[in-house]
């Protein structure tokens, strides 16, 4: 494990000493486990010591909505969820990024033969399950309901499922080059995502540093993972987790497992204290 003053793994200022600081953490495979549910203790009681010296909190996650244990465990102040899509301040919505009609049209023209594909809104998924294909749990607990009942206009995200996803994002990058697409890559070989211009969670960093009045370099983002590659980017300090080469050039710092990031806040924390 890496700790807060450690060497960076690219040329960088110290991590940033006190507050006002902003912490934006990415969900599966960052602030929990892949798939999981919620944080574990470690990472909860940091989280708690960063909220009390007034650390600003943020998440940003690919997925639809956050699991209710780590909003719980967080409390944060912002946030963002389809990739930067959809993002919510103080509990109140921000912002969101929607498909245009010709886009989503674009996006569903797809040459993936028996691919499971999954639309959603802000409220509900819209799914196309191939034959004999069982619903999952996560797409019955969120009301799922058929493709060709999905609302045109409403669209946040598209997800594909599909051994070729790889094929689909190389069309897509050529013919819709702003729309923005994550997956279809190590570690999600067989996922893609799509969702619409200017909706990643890089742009979704800036945003909620601008909402909460905090500068751009007091902001700190933690991800594993191709769809954090643009938050670790323009993050004032960046925080690796694993071993992603493609996120090495970002990082100011890295955590070798996921499991290190409750030692690592608690760290921060103790610094913090001590200032």
């Amino acid at each position: 494990m890496t700790s807060p003053d450690s060497a960076p793994t690219r040329p960088s200022t110290a991590p940033p000493a006190g507050v006002p600081l902003l912490m934006a953490f990415d969900l599966d495979g960052t602030l929990i486990t892949e798939q999981g549910r919620a944080a574990d203790a470690a990472t909860a009681q940091g989280l708690a010591r960063l909220r009390a010296a007034d650390v600003r909190l943020a998440i940003i996650t690919g997925r639809d909505t956050a699991p209710d244990a780590v909003m719980d465990a967080m409390q944060p102040d912002a946030v963002a969820t389809n990739n930067g899509g959809r993002i919510v301040v103080g509990g109140e919505l921000h912002t969101e990024a929607r498909f245009t009609p010709r886009d989503l049209e674009a996006v569903l023209a797809h040459e993936l033969t028996g691919a499971r594909t999954v639309l959603f809104t802000a409220e509900r998924l819209f799914v196309d399950l191939p034959r004999g294909t069982e619903p999952e749990p996560w797409m019955i607990a969120r009301n799922f309901g058929p493709l060709n009942e999905a609302p045109a206009g409403d669209i946040l995200k598209v997800g594909f499922y599909h051994p070729q996803v790889a094929g689909l994002a190389r069309r897509l990058r050529e013919s819709h080059p702003h729309l923005v697409l994550t997956g279809a890559q190590d570690p999600y070989v067989s996922f893609l995502t799509v969702t619409p211009e200017g909706a990643h969670k890089g742009a979704a960093l800036t945003l909620i540093a601008d909402a909460l009045r905090l500068p751009h370099g007091r902001a700190v983002a933690f991800g594993d993972s191709d769809n954090d590659e643009a938050m670790l980017e323009v993050a004032g300090y960046a925080v690796q987790v694993g071993t992603l080469p493609l996120l090495a050039r970002h990082a100011h710092t890295r955590l070798e497992r996921q499991s290190d990031l409750g030692a690592y806040l608690n760290a921060w924390a103790d610094r913090l204290e001590r200032e």
